[in-house]
């Protein structure tokens, strides 16, 4: 059918906190060594300390994510979900500028707190919103759109950390980063003015007249259904849920698809999927790379990451959800694998680069304090700077595979766990559950993201190969439990798999 300008317009414009989102979750990417240097309040403290705090700074995002996903539903359903994305964008923007404006290491916390509210709440209301208004034959298409700007917002992010790490900015540079996002943000707010409100919130406060303008102006009568029909269907939908609210989610008859939800969310992120994007620039230059070769290749991480959620989205009503989390489950097992033996073999070769690029930065701000004469600080600087030339080469060949290999790991990762997890909890559960079941789902994955993101520092300090192996053995746990244990859900009738789930 072709859509109205009203409901495309409405699904791109909601469809921008995904783009936030994305944003917002990889921004600090490009800035975390610097903050580290600057805003580790533990530094004098031993190395697991401050890499700790760290950590914690990192993290600190995902834990207002947790809360923001818990909490939205209540304020989704008093205000609105349009009026909640308006308090979404104010969060963005609030995050952005305070974050760019943070005058210590507590007040970064908290601005990048208040980020992750919105994180988390966008992760429940942009999708939401899209499904409402959508009609039923498009729906699936726009709602896809939320989780494609998560994935370009992603790269935007990215792009943005490169381009203002090529402006020089200094010791400035992280705020940049930082605050750039409070123009899309800005962006977001004025134009929600444009959209119009979900027509199942306003069915559900008594405001019919106002529901029915709504699904006229989105095209609902455009595919051959009335408008009044499909405000009947919504009130009707709207009764089950209430008469429904009353049933206890933990039951022992909802045992098995809450194991499923669980199992596929923890394996999302003990990937190490959150620790890659957060921390890309480390790891790279941990791999030989320096100056701005880290972050480029930080945008080839993004862009793999667009295409291939493009190819996993398009393949997984073709080839069914566990063919494509087999396919992902072995495309990280390799790919870790590599990585892990890159950094154990060419480890020195690693090493030798770090420390040449320590020599050099040292040789740099003693000669512009003086501390050395001008002919000895331009001898040695000459001299340090062709023995990290030589470093930089030696470690070339380790570096490329490092590259490759993180590649195919976003590939597999999109291709499999990215296209498949949300579509998967959300078909495991009976319709009466299925909000919540997507919520308890969504509060697991951050929480695992939140461990996962805390611990990367501590354990990458004492040896990169170890953390890659780590996350490799644990996905030979996650490719043993979908041959074992998950289900096929493509082409199954939903009320089918509840027969399988043992519900009905």
């Amino acid at each position: 059918m072709r859509l109205k300008r009203t409901l495309l317009a409405s699904s791109v414009i909601a469809a921008l906190g995904g783009f936030l989102f994305g944003f917002d979750t990889v921004v600090i990417s490009g800035a975390e060594q610097q903050l580290q240097k600057i805003f580790t309040p533990a530094a004098d403290l031993s190395t697991w300390w401050a890499n700790f705090w760290h950590g914690f700074l990192m993290a600190s995002a995902l834990i207002g994510t947790v809360i923001g996903s818990m909490v939205v539903g209540k304020p989704a359903d008093r205000l609105g979900r349009r009026g909640v994305m308006f308090w979404l964008a104010i969060l963005y923007f609030v995050s952005a500028v305070g974050s760019a404006l943070s005058w210590n290491w507590y007040s970064l916390v908290a601005f990048r707190i208040l980020g992750g509210l919105g994180v988390g709440g966008a992760s429940v209301v942009s999708p939401m919103y899209i499904a409402e208004i959508a009609p039923a034959k498009v729906r699936g298409r726009l709602v896809a759109l939320a989780q494609f700007n998560i994935v370009f917002g992603i790269l935007a992010a990215f792009v943005s950390n490169y381009v203002i790490a090529d402006l020089q900015l200094g010791e400035n540079e992280w705020r940049w980063m930082f605050g750039v996002e409070a123009i899309p943000a800005a962006i977001y707010f004025l134009l929600l003015f444009a959209t119009p409100r979900s027509p199942r919130w306003l069915a559900a406060q008594g405001r019919d007249d106002e529901a029915l303008d709504v699904l006229q102006r989105v095209g609902v009568d455009a595919e051959g259904e009335s408008a009044a029909d499909e405000l009947a269907s919504i009130r009707t939908s709207i009764d089950l849920d209430h008469h429904n609210l009353d049933e206890p989610f933990f039951q022992r008859k909802y045992l098995k698809p809450i194991m499923l939800a669980f199992a596929i969310a923890a394996f999302n992120q003990l990937s190490g999927i959150n620790a890659v994007l957060y921390y890309s620039k480390r790891i790279f230059e941990s791999a030989g790379f320096v100056e701005k070769a880290g972050l480029l290749n930080s945008v080839g991480l993004g862009l793999v990451n667009l295409v291939f959620t493009m190819v996993g989205i398009s393949l997984i009503d073709y080839f069914g959800r566990k063919k494509l989390m087999i396919v992902g489950s072995l495309g990280y097992i390799l790919s870790l694998g590599v990585t892990a033996w890159a950094f154990s073999t060419y480890g020195g070769e690693f090493s030798a680069v770090g420390d040449a690029v320590d020599h050099v930065a040292e040789l740099e701000s003693a000669a512009a304090d003086g501390t050395l004469s001008a002919p000895d600080a331009a001898a040695e600087l000459q001299s340090a700077r062709q023995s990290l030339e030589l470093a930089v080469g030696a470690a070339a060949t380790g570096g490329r595979i490092v590259v490759l290999s993180l590649l195919a790991f976003i590939a597999s990762h999109a291709v499999g766990q990215g296209a498949v997890i949300w579509v998967f909890i959300g078909e495991i559960f009976p319709n009466r559950l299925r909000a919540r079941g997507q919520a308890f789902g969504s509060f697991t994955h951050w929480i695992f993201a939140a461990v996962i993101s805390q611990t990367f520092p501590l354990i990458a300090e004492k040896s990169g190969a170890h953390v890659f192996l780590f996350y490799a053995v644990c996905m030979v746990g996650q490719l043993a439990w979908v041959l074992v244990k998950m289900p096929e859900t493509k082409g199954v009738p939903l009320e089918e798999i509840q027969k399988q789930m043992g519900i009905e």
